[in-house]
């Protein structure tokens, strides 16, 4: 795994020379899978700009990109069948953005053994199922979530936050219990109050956007929230519903607010609701794989990136950030900095036991905290929150 250390490293050398090049190089063709639409104010608008980051800082890099990649967008597409036409197209690098391209970008991987491949989100170089020209690629987006539910418990005045949760796998199931860490850390910790006292509910909506008539509607479930006197709605969607949905109320008279989820610029849509956004900064991330790929020394390997600290917000080191949004007031933003200063120190660690699955079944025992293997798969919600920890 490349940790924060070795990635600002790695990422000094290759912005120091953001002009160089290589004598006899190729200049590199690459593609990008979205599972959703370029321009979606959220997930897959951050990885289209990911690989416009690439072609500034890389000279001669060129993107070919795909967007809305799904069954129901794209009924009868494939990811080999799109792979096969970016290779045709002179790509050497493809970057499938989603875990649910898993089986299909494996399928490509083997029909184009010249070329290399990237998943987002996966994990099969972990399980050994990755052919030999396959990596994969995350960011530690909990550390953005968990400063989203710290937020989100400093602003709350009923004690009720809802999570506006998309599919069910051990990704999402993650970041939601990150975000109900945070959360609780903020109710107990800052504003000394009982744990009991604290709901953090999770429905889900049974993809990553909406899409009318196959998931429920996640206007519907954001106001449903909101009438159950929910006044705070962390989303976990690639979409910004949940702000959109929280900023009518707004106008109606109430006091409502949401965190989008993934895009930086997000609080756009809606300042007064916003209360901040947790985000994939892709560039940077992005910018390595293809210099190296471009330069002949890329070695797949399962890449879980984590912040920079120092700056989370820096567009040129960090592949996680966290930008406090206008809602916020500046009292819970100075709680906020000295949050994640504290994780970033270490002295604050979320996930330190004792720390229990919502059957009772022991995650962290106490007197250790929890392994990167065992943050990364997660079987369920974490005990303290509502919802279901599988689909029905």
């Amino acid at each position: 795994m490349l940790h924060r250390r070795m990635l600002l490293s790695v990422l000094a050398v290759c912005l120091a020379f953001p002009c160089a090049t290589f004598a006899g190089q190729t200049p590199l063709v690459f593609g990008l899978l979205l599972v959703g639409p370029a321009n979606d104010k959220g997930y897959s608008q951050a990885q289209y700009e990911g690989g416009r980051y690439v072609e500034a800082k890389l000279p001669g890099a060129r993107m070919i990109y795909l967007d809305s990649v799904n069954p129901t967008d794209r009924p009868g597409l494939t990811i080999p069948q799109a792979v096969d036409d970016m290779a045709a197209k002179g790509a050497r690098l493809v970057i499938a953005g989603s875990d649910d391209m898993r089986d299909g970008i494996l399928e490509a991987a083997a029909r184009h053994p010249e070329m290399t491949f990237i998943h987002v989100s996966g994990d099969d170089v972990l399980t050994g199922k990755a052919p030999k020209n396959l990596g994969n690629l995350f960011a530690k987006i909990e550390y953005g979530k968990m400063m989203a539910g710290f937020a989100a418990a400093m602003t709350t005045k009923t004690g009720k936050i809802g999570y506006l949760g998309p599919l069910v796998n051990d990704e999402t199931r993650r970041v939601a219990n990150a975000a109900y860490l945070g959360a609780r850390y903020a109710w107990t910790a800052v504003r000394g109050q009982r744990p009991e006292d604290l709901v953090f509910k999770v429905n889900w909506i049974g993809f990553w956007f909406n899409i009318p008539g196959v998931t429920a509607d996640p206007n519907q479930v954001a106001g449903a929230f909101f009438d159950q006197g929910f006044d705070v709605v962390i989303s976990g969607l690639d979409a910004p519903e949940a702000l959109v949905v929280a900023e009518a109320r707004r106008k109606a008279g109430a006091d409502m607010h949401a965190l989008p989820y993934v895009y930086k610029p997000a609080c756009e849509l809606a300042p007064e609701a916003c209360l901040g956004v947790p985000y994939f900064n892709w560039g940077p991330p992005f910018l390595i794989i293809a210099r190296e790929v471009a330069a002949g020394t890329y070695k797949p390997a399962f890449a879980w990136l984590s912040p920079d600290f120092a700056d989370m917000n820096n567009p040129d080191t960090s592949p996680v950030g966290f930008l406090p949004g206008p809602g916020l007031s500046e009292a819970a933003k100075k709680a906020v900095d000295i949050f994640a200063a504290g994780l970033g120190a270490g002295i604050v660690d979320l996930y330190a036991g004792p720390l229990d699955y919502q059957d009772g079944t022991v995650f962290v025992p106490a007197g250790r905290t929890a392994t990167e293997q065992e943050l990364w798969r997660c079987p369920q919600l974490l005990r303290g929150m509502q919802g279901q920890s599988a689909a029905k």
